[in-house]
């Protein structure tokens, strides 16, 4: 990726060197400017969400949404590892509100601990298409980048941006299903459950 951004980069340049020379410079700072301005907005905005988050999550507010979404976390992800979903659960809350970069650190940690379970496949690749999709009931860093530039209206994208994800989400979760299938655990035998029932002993 980095490669063709600084193609498309050197053949803008060389196209504006060769037509319009006297404007490249100016064309530079100003888009560094711009630059300049939207990283601070970014930094502003998730800096806010990220104080919330912690709020949230020293209150047990995060805690509760937790629990709200461990059933659905349940039945997507076929697992019953309680740690996994609880990281699960705080990276879709936080997708769910806009805050990707914020969502990245438990979604790392809900990789890793779902590669230890028996569906380890089928898990890890519905975590990663539901993060891809990500429905975003609000389109917080959208939004901060609209404020940057100026938007006559920054929050015109919030029901569009909840429609295409909606179903950007549900058509992965779809695909998830039907291309990869969980690993169902087989119901102990008699003997195996003998065997167990002597082992708790």
């Amino acid at each position: 990726m980095n490669t063709l951004f600084t193609l498309v980069f050197l053949a803008c340049a060389f196209l504006l060197l060769c037509t319009s020379p006297d404007t490249f410079l100016a064309a530079l700072l100003e888009g560094a400017g711009k630059g300049a301005t939207v990283c601070l907005s970014l930094v502003a905005t998730y800096s806010v969400w990220l104080g919330l988050m912690r709020v949230w999550e020293d209150s047990g507010l995060a805690r509760g949404i937790s629990k709200l979404l461990k059933p659905l976390s349940k039945r997507l992800f076929k697992t019953e590892d309680e740690e996994a979903l609880q990281a699960i659960s705080m990276n879709l809350s936080v997708n769910l509100l806009g805050i990707s970069g914020a969502a990245t650190p438990y979604g790392i940690q809900a990789a890793n601990l779902l590669d230890k379970t028996e569906n380890a496949e089928y898990s890890s690749a519905m975590l990663f298409v539901l993060n891809a999709t990500s429905i975003q009931l609000i389109p917080t860093a959208i939004i901060g980048v609209r404020v940057a530039l100026h938007s006559a209206n920054p929050t015109d994208v919030i029901v569009p941006t909840f429609l295409a994800t909606l179903l950007s989400t549900v058509l992965g979760v779809c695909l998830t299903k039907a291309f990869i299938k969980p690993v169902r655990a087989l119901a102990p035998t008699p003997l195996l459950r003998k065997a167990r029932e002597a082992g708790t002993r």
